[in-house]
């Protein structure tokens, strides 16, 4: 895999690239670790998954589901064909099992959670994220943490395809739901609070987009000014504060656009120095600097 290193090690088993009888199985890398941490052979991390997941239903304990999903050396969220690997290894473990299994039906979700933002085939993983979202409303519906994300999940697929009015109506009754359940103060809360302003965003609602996430800001501080709530908020201000101005004909007002480059830096030095230079992350945060910097008035 590009940028791993030809002597590395997997942190789960210890074998190297080269060591035998596994040197002809790669090592990936798909989270936000760097040098020699998160190293691992893709069958060893769904193993250490599987392992923690029976954990779970055996003695309630350990992470559950999660560690399909995210790397507990970095805490981030796998991406990339890693995300998609582990996306389509988990379903292939629970799909023996019947429509009314939890885990069977948050394998759905990671599927399709993976070929959609994982692999970028959005038009794909629409039916799978469609079916999640009928299961968990059907045998999970008392579990309403369970229904929203796979909600959110599906809003942010309409999302990427265009469909904007359809996520908005889903993101709505999402953010509606976490603060019901959490209050406005829990991660989960202001994760749906940047779904929601993402749609507004892409329906160039900008004021309702500022609002909401001025409103939003100071409790995502109180996760920490390195998390990716709060810095994925703060990239969504900044995109919200020049929205107005990306029209050819539109005057720039500085003040808002000097407060979204002011933003934007600071976006930038975090995910360089947290998920590295090469991360999605940061090459997206990067771009959106270089669109807010577009808007500077020219002296």
């Amino acid at each position: 895999s590009q940028g791993i290193p030809q002597d590395a090690e997997c942190f789960i088993c210890g074998c190297s690239i080269n060591s035998m009888p596994r040197s002809s199985e790669g090592i990936v890398r798909g989270c936000a670790c760097r040098g020699t941490m998160g190293l691992a052979h893709l069958s060893c991390l769904v193993r250490q998954a599987e392992t923690s997941a029976k954990e779970m239903e055996e003695c309630n304990t350990g992470e559950g589901v999660r560690k399909w999903d995210k790397c507990f050396d970095c805490g981030q969220m796998f991406h990339g064909a890693v995300q998609l690997a582990l996306g389509w290894a988990m379903w292939k473990t629970y799909l023996g099992r019947p429509d009314t299994d939890y885990f069977r039906c948050q394998a759905m979700g990671a599927l399709g959670s993976g070929i959609g933002f994982g692999a970028r085939r959005h038009e794909e993983a629409l039916p799978v994220l469609e079916a999640a979202l009928a299961l968990n409303r059907r045998y999970w519906s008392y579990n309403e943490q369970s229904v929203l994300r796979a909600s959110n999940n599906l809003a942010s697929c309409f999302d990427a395809l265009g469909r904007d009015a359809e996520a908005l109506v889903l993101k709505r009754e999402a953010y509606a739901g976490f603060f019901t359940l959490f209050g406005g103060l829990h991660q989960s809360t202001i994760r749906a609070g940047n779904n929601l302003a993402l749609t507004y965003v892409g329906l160039e609602l900008w004021d309702d987009a500022t609002t909401l996430l001025r409103q939003l800001r100071p409790a995502a501080r109180a996760l920490g000014d390195d998390h990716d709530v709060t810095l994925t908020l703060n990239q969504l201000l900044a995109m919200a504060l020049i929205g107005p101005y990306c029209m050819a004909s539109a005057h720039p007002v500085f003040n808002d656009v000097r407060e979204a480059e002011t933003i934007m830096l600071d976006v930038v030095q975090r995910r360089r120095r947290v998920f590295g230079p090469a991360h999605p992350y940061t090459l997206g945060a990067e771009g959106s600097l270089s669109l807010v910097r577009k808007k500077l008035p020219r002296t």
